[in-house]
């Protein structure tokens, strides 16, 4: 990257790793240093939480703020009736206007945690695109909007792309999702002086929409930055756990097995998320990330406190670490935990969690644990078991996996050496 941001905030966005692409940094750059600039990302409410991987986002909306610019979270209630396309083989199953709303409902929290709102310059907005996609005319819509859309343009972006190739099929509803989020950012400009629209790179062809949409409507220069779409070391889907979507929101997942999952964080990512996912100086994510053997422990432990004090505070984490402990150290009733060391030969390529569960004495046979398994009195990693076909490599075993038969019998299954 030739161009050296002088604002605040494309400098953190560099430094601790948030950005991907960005349309014109400088333009950008120029645009942060002589005021304030709105920033939005988006949020479909397809579910009652968010998850995991939307921290990283929310991360940059919440270092948007810290560095003097206004966070606005836009809420789906109306792209919701739609879906996105993008990062998908098959359309989204549609859900009701009362399921939407009791989403959107559920999805607040979060934000009030990591973000301040209020009428302030700083403070930030939280809106709903029902505010001006439900009261659409349509034909108006089609001559006013639509005519600035090329369909060879649209395509050609990857979301769509992918789809046609693998001869899927795009239904015409969802090929108007890049129509609607464009038209999100105009609005957000015209209404309330919106200049910057974030998001992750899968996001990247629906940006540059909002931005050529906003320059023909208004003539009105704004802005578009992504972040990496972001996967673990080992390959993983960051966000996704042994038990499912890791959640937000302490009612869909306990403050005990969100911070587990961060302690859970393998070797190599632990410098890279603390960087992320926490407020720590660079130096000292650095620092952390580069501890070697039992050392390396003590930063999980630090990541998953930070992690799950921004979201669920401070007692919270106190808390979870203080379980853990007692779990972990004494296995819950006052024993140490039976620990399987296996060597890299033995775990190969992979090995089943069905075979770890029987190694290690917590079933007999390899029909019990499946069994253990289907009856969901099985845990790994202090998450529900559900897939007895799952596969851990040396790399999940290295980290130390706990392996867990009801609620008092549990054992540890690590690499020796």
């Amino acid at each position: 990257m030739t161009y050296h941001p002088k604002s605040d905030f494309l400098h953190v966005m560099i430094e601790r790793g948030f950005m991907a692409d960005c349309t014109d940094l400088q333009g950008l750059d120029e645009a942060m240093i002589a005021g304030v600039v709105p920033a939005y990302i988006g949020y479909d409410a397809t579910a009652k939480s968010l998850h995991v991987g939307h921290l990283l986002n929310i991360m940059m909306l919440r270092w948007l703020q810290k560095t003097g610019h206004k966070p606005i979270t836009l809420m789906g209630g109306g792209t919701t009736k739609v879906g996105d396309p993008s990062g998908r083989d098959t359309e989204r199953s549609l859900i009701t206007p009362a399921e939407i709303d009791a989403n959107i409902a559920g999805l607040k929290g979060v934000f009030a945690q990591l973000l301040t709102f209020g009428e302030g310059p700083t403070d930030a907005l939280m809106l709903d695109n029902a505010e001006w996609l439900d009261g659409l005319k349509y034909l108006d819509f089609l001559r006013d909007i639509g005519r600035h859309f090329s369909i060879n343009r649209m395509l050609s972006f990857e979301s769509v792309k992918s789809r046609l190739d693998r001869e899927q099929s795009l239904s015409f509803l969802e090929f108007n999702y890049m129509i609607l989020q464009a038209y999100d950012f105009l609005e957000l400009h015209r209404r309330y002086g919106c200049r910057l629209q974030m998001g992750g790179s899968d996001q990247w062809g629906n940006i540059v929409n909002g931005i050529d949409l906003t320059r023909r409507v208004l003539d009105d220069e704004v802005f578009g930055l992504t972040s990496p779409l972001l996967t673990t070391s080992d390959g993983r889907k960051m966000g996704k756990s042994a038990g499912g979507a890791v959640w937000l929101n302490a009612d869909m997942l306990s403050p005990y097995e969100f911070w587990q999952f961060w302690r859970n964080t393998t070797d190599a990512d632990v410098g890279r998320f603390l960087k992320l996912y926490t407020e720590l100086p660079v130096q000292d994510c650095e620092r952390l990330g580069t501890l070697g053997g039992s050392e390396i422990n003590s930063a999980k432990i630090r990541l998953a406190n930070e992690v799950t004090t921004l979201l669920h505070g401070r007692e919270a984490a106190e808390a979870a670490e203080a379980t853990a402990r007692e779990v972990f150290e004494k296995g819950g009733v006052g024993e140490d935990l039976p620990t399987l060391a296996l060597s890299a030969d033995e775990v190969g390529d992979g090995i089943s969690v069905v075979q770890l569960i029987v190694r290690s004495g917590l079933a007999k046979t390899g029909k019990e644990a499946k069994r253990l398994i289907a009856d969901h009195g099985a845990r790994i990693d202090d998450e529900p078991l559900t897939d007895p076909g799952l596969m851990l490599d040396a790399a999940r075993i290295a980290t130390t996996v706990k392996l867990s038969a009801g609620r008092k019998r549990h054992a540890l299954v690590t690499l020796a050496g």
